[in-house]
């Protein structure tokens, strides 16, 4: 089975709208889809009936952002319901906390001689038919910046000024790991974490990183996301088998620019590994 179950549509920081992305998904096969859009619920209605009327079989999904000794971390949230009022408090949080972090990286690149960058970022997204009423995201930030040459590339973008440790990576707004993986378990879902190896830890952070998450009740690993090097896969694998945790995989598509990000085109979990999809919450 052809599982992806991270992806992001115009709600969050995508390029495609719920249904064309969809469409596209069962157009290259995926049989089990979830749409995981940073911390935003707005695209499951349309997604789910698209996908549904596709033939796929459909998880409800979120990536929420967290706070984890200093540092952001991501976290996927599974089969939950999207009407859980608790959930969508959170949710309604965050996005206030978007909205504060857009306007500080505004301010932040004006005092680098870079005005004008959240009215640009906005204009980049209602461009791409992303949500205005969402807060731009540092897509968003990283291609005005292009447009305006500040950067040749979206890449030297985050590595100069948006990525982690950056004047961009601002964490003050997330919830901690603890609060948002109990925020994903009140509404009746599951805890994945996302992209272990995105937040540049050594492995034995990454081990302290996912012991955390355990006790929180996280319940898996994204051990496969993207076209992921078949070392990390495998290390990852190994933690999963050594923790007890299930083993996720997704594309984590953006757009369809990205090779590295098609989706369904992603490295093979390793065989031990007890997949995600195997307990029961993915059969409601």
């Amino acid at each position: 089975m052809i599982a992806d179950l991270h992806m992001h549509s115009t709600a969050s920081d995508g390029s495609l709208d719920p249904q064309e992305l969809m469409q596209r998904a069962a157009a290259a096969g995926v049989e089990l889809i979830a749409l995981t859009d940073h911390d935003c619920l707005d695209g499951l209605v349309t997604a789910a009936q698209t996908a549904q009327a596709l033939g796929m079989h459909w998880v409800s999904g979120v990536e929420l952002s967290a706070q984890w000794q200093g540092h952001t971390i991501h976290i996927l949230g599974y089969g939950f319901d999207p009407s859980s009022p608790d959930l969508l408090s959170a949710i309604k949080a965050v996005k206030q906390g978007r909205w504060q972090r857009a306007e500080q990286i505004d301010k932040r690149l004006e005092a680098k001689k870079m005005p004008g960058a959240l009215a640009g970022a906005m204009a980049v997204q209602a461009a791409a038919g992303s949500d205005i009423g969402s807060p731009p995201a540092r897509p968003h930030f990283a291609d005005w910046m292009v447009q305006q040459g500040h950067v040749r590339d979206r890449a030297e973008a985050f590595r100069k000024w948006l990525g982690s440790g950056k004047l961009g990576d601002i964490k003050q707004h997330w919830p901690e790991l603890s609060v948002a993986v109990a925020q994903i378990r009140a509404a009746g879902g599951m805890a994945v974490m996302a992209h272990p190896w995105h937040y540049g830890f050594t492995r034995a952070r990454v081990r302290r990183l996912l012991k955390d998450f355990a006790l929180a009740g996280g319940r898996g690993i994204e051990v496969v996301n993207g076209q992921q090097p078949v070392e990390q896969v495998a290390y990852l694998g190994k933690v999963c088998l050594e923790m007890g945790f299930l083993a996720s995989c997704g594309s984590d598509f953006h757009h369809p620019d990205s090779p590295w990000m098609a989706l369904g085109k992603m490295t093979a979990l390793p065989p031990d590994c007890l997949p995600v999809w195997n307990d029961p919450l993915f059969s409601r």
